[in-house]
């Protein structure tokens, strides 16, 4: 009998460790029709940020980049994100305007997906819109966007992207 508890402690001590090496990730579709490429992939300990933009583009010279962060270890209420996204926007952008288009929960994972309008910056004058969708895991917060030189977001690009977003799994890899 002690030999089974012995093994059977093992097994638990082996699948703990075996667990903690796993990380959440989100894994969103990107539509094909852009044939993404990555602009730039930083990691820390802490986040990770990857950009990719259409495999003709480059980060000094888009039309739409996608932008995905993952805050290792942050657990923080979404209703506070849009607001500091948008204070950090408004030191480059001061008519930034925020817009929520809806919050929910979805397998278990609470999720909000809200838009920043500029229709010009500090140092250019050229627009940008951007459509967000932050989701909280377990053991990530996930802050995604997708983004045009437009100053507004269209209703169809709206609804294309929002499908998007919400087919989004999180998954252990």
């Amino acid at each position: 009998m002690k030999k089974i508890l012995v093994f059977a402690a093992l097994c638990l001590i082996a699948f703990a460790l075996h667990a903690q090496t796993k990380q959440e990730v989100l894994k969103i579709f990107w539509p094909t029709e852009y044939h993404w490429k990555i602009g730039s992939n930083q990691q820390t300990a802490t986040q990770q940020m990857v950009e990719i933009i259409p495999a003709n583009q480059t980060l000094q010279n888009w039309s739409i980049i996608g932008s995905m962060l993952v805050l290792k270890g942050a657990k923080k209420p979404l209703a506070q994100i849009p607001p500091v996204l948008l204070a950090q926007m408004k030191k480059r952008a001061k008519d930034a305007k925020l817009m929520v288009i809806e919050q929910s929960q979805t397998n278990g994972y609470n999720w909000i997906m809200f838009k920043i309008q500029s229709p010009s910056f500090i140092d250019s004058t050229k627009p940008e819109s951007q459509l967000y969708y932050v989701i909280q895991g377990r053991s990530a917060l996930f802050i995604n966007f997708v983004a045009i030189k437009e100053a507004a977001l269209s209703p169809l690009f709206l609804e294309k992207w929002a499908v998007i977003f919400k087919r989004s799994k999180i998954t252990l890899k």
